[in-house]
């Protein structure tokens, strides 16, 4: 497969390297170049940590910045950040008030940044976890723990609104499992994802396929079946997540379509207005929306939708100012 770079083992951390020169007003690359912070920090603060495997981008180091992120801990690609990259970030950015760490509910996100917290905590800093399993197309009963999908930046942002107001971190851990409460996705992919060591993509489609309930490293989803049309396909993610939500939280909701990095905006805004138009019709108010390759999967071409019910706190805090490379208000 083609690509701009260099050595395959290398992309992970030239690219981060050249994102912190790029935004050298705003962010600082971290011991050995294996994290991101902010430049400046805020004395008393609770500090928030997030990370996972690059290809993710602008997941997660993109939302580093006031209103979200503190830092941010990028692996290799598709492969978590190491225990001791993630306890390096907790030591630099920590401000006295503690650290909350936003983990994806992947086997390897979990163990590193468990293990980074038992660190953290040995060497007197406070810490507290939050952990995102956002995806409804792995049931409930299966077993199998639910994947953090788009999801996530629902949580890093609300969250971090709360603590750019003050929040301590046991309320802002509570605050994050509410948010995580509230939000659910659901994926689908026409085309798998090329990792820069492979010479072709993985989970291959075929012209006519495409994959149900995708995870954001090329998982298979829970079902393979002929392309339909976008209609079709958007009420069937809908109704999934409709299922999962709880009737009595309210019908406020924020929805966000979020790209997995080689699906074009006109298909991405098109899905949105069909999604729009499904929630309304469900007796839903569409009160805030979020559109664009956030959360991506490097070049796969799909999409997942993301719906998150908002009560007034919540949307008070994805209202919250935010300014980060990739998401600003």
């Amino acid at each position: 497969m083609k690509k701009f770079m260099n050595e395959p083992a290398a992309m992970a951390a030239e690219s981060l390297a050249g994102f912190a020169a790029a935004h050298r007003d705003a962010i600082l690359l971290g011991a050995a170049g294996r994290f991101v912070r902010r430049r400046v920090l805020t004395p008393g603060k609770v500090a928030i940590i997030s990370g996972g495997g690059a290809g993710h981008e602008p997941l997660h180091v993109g939302f580093v910045g006031p209103g979200m992120l503190d830092a941010a801990c990028p692996g290799h690609m598709f492969t978590s950040p190491t225990p001791n990259q993630i306890v390096d970030a907790i030591k630099d950015v920590d401000q006295g008030a503690g650290v909350l760490l936003i983990v994806k509910n992947y086997d390897g996100d979990v163990m590193n940044f468990e293990m980074a917290a038992e660190l953290a905590a040995e060497n007197g800093h406070s810490i507290r976890v939050v952990l995102v399993a956002d995806d409804v197309s792995i049931p409930k009963v299966s077993g199998v723990g639910r994947r953090g999908l788009a999801g996530t930046l629902v949580v890093e942002k609300i969250v971090g609104a709360a603590a750019e107001a003050g929040w301590t971190l046991d309320a802002l851990a509570e605050l994050g499992g509410r948010v995580v409460a509230a939000t659910k996705t659901m994926g689908v992919a026409l085309k798998g994802t090329t990792l820069p060591s492979a010479s072709r993509e993985s989970n291959v489609l075929g012209e006519t396929d495409m994959e149900i309930g995708v995870g954001i490293h090329g998982e298979p989803g829970g079902a393979r079946v002929s392309i339909r049309p976008a209609a079709s396909i958007v009420t069937q993610l809908c109704e999934r997540i409709g299922a999962e939500l709880d009737p009595s939280a309210g019908n406020r909701m924020l929805l966000f379509v979020n790209g997995l990095g080689g699906t074009p905006l006109s298909e991405l805004y098109l899905t949105y207005g069909l999604a729009c138009d499904y929630w309304t019709a469900s007796g839903f108010a569409v009160e805030r929306s979020l559109v664009g390759s956030f959360v991506t999967s490097l070049d796969m071409h799909g999409l997942s939708i993301t719906v998150a019910i908002l009560d007034p706190q919540l949307e008070q805090f994805w209202d919250s100012p935010v300014h980060t490379t990739a998401l600003r208000w």
